[in-house]
């Protein structure tokens, strides 16, 4: 698929990953729908993006967990520009908290965001995606294939998202529509510092090395080629494709492996 002239929808655009997919996608010529709650950086997003690259672009304000503002979002979309050529599910929230000291509205919260947005989005994407033989694409993780200790609530999710794809890309087999399923490693990006507390608050501070994670640059300009090469699976790290593979052969070396990386992490709460 050539970009030129496409219309995206991308969810979770105002920072970050999805920030940076909007540019990229710009940046190869498609018309943009960007999405987000933060309705003011989505509208200075777009102006920028309006101004340098030339193409047209719509702001939309989106919270993906709520069902009618996914349908907004869609017939949005629709009314400006009459097609949909990619749906780019990127809005995701994550989490740092052991699940026995958890309040459960921190899962709640995670997987109404990241699997039932998707879900949402989708649904109503899909109609138009058949019309044009389009991409659904998930921004998905290793944590998708892999618990992560600390993560329970985001695996979670994104174990759903991952199974819902692919039975998306199933049932659609023989429709032309491609599914891409995106997994990032660890990203330099405004996740980390939102992510929830065991109580629901905003963790504030990363516990991560951002300068030995992915740019949210890299990972959109992959996830921007899978789309244009009608790409499967991107997992993006080496680690996590050892990861995957090696979970599928030695699932309790990798336990093992994954318990020791995260005790080393600061601040860890794994005691």
């Amino acid at each position: 698929m050539k970009l030129n002239d496409k219309v995206v929808i991308i969810t979770g655009a105002s920072s970050g990953i999805g920030k940076a997919l909007a540019i990229e996608f710009a940046s190869r010529g498609a018309d943009l729908v960007v999405a987000a709650r933060n309705y003011v950086a989505l509208c200075e997003l777009t102006e920028s993006l309006i101004n340098k690259y030339h193409i047209k672009a719509v702001a939309v304000q989106c919270d993906v967990s709520v069902e009618e503002d996914c349908d907004y979002l869609i017939k949005q979309a629709i009314l400006t520009f009459g097609r949909i050529d990619v749906l780019v599910n990127n809005a995701g929230i994550s989490m740092r908290a052991l699940f026995k000291d958890v309040d459960l509205k921190v899962l709640k919260s995670i997987m109404d965001i990241n699997f039932w947005g998707t879900v949402y989005c989708t649904k109503y994407a899909l109609p138009h995606l058949l019309k044009t033989k389009g991409s659904v694409v998930g921004v998905s993780s290793v944590a998708g294939y892999k618990g992560l200790p600390g993560r329970s609530g985001y695996s979670a999710s994104k174990f759903a998202m991952n199974g819902f794809l692919e039975v998306l890309r199933v049932e659609n087999l023989h429709n032309g529509l491609h599914v891409l399923t995106a997994c990032p490693g660890f990203t330099a990006s405004n996740i980390r510092n939102v992510a929830l507390a065991k109580d629901g608050s905003q963790q504030g501070e990363t516990h991560m090395e951002e300068e030995n994670l992915m740019t949210a640059e890299e990972v959109a300009k992959r996830i921007t080629d899978g789309v244009e090469n009608h790409t499967r699976t991107l997992i993006m790290t080496r680690q996590g494709k050892l990861a995957v593979l090696l979970s599928k052969f030695v699932p309790a070396f990798v336990d093992k492996m994954v318990y020791k990386t995260f005790a080393k992490e600061k601040d860890s709460l794994l005691k």
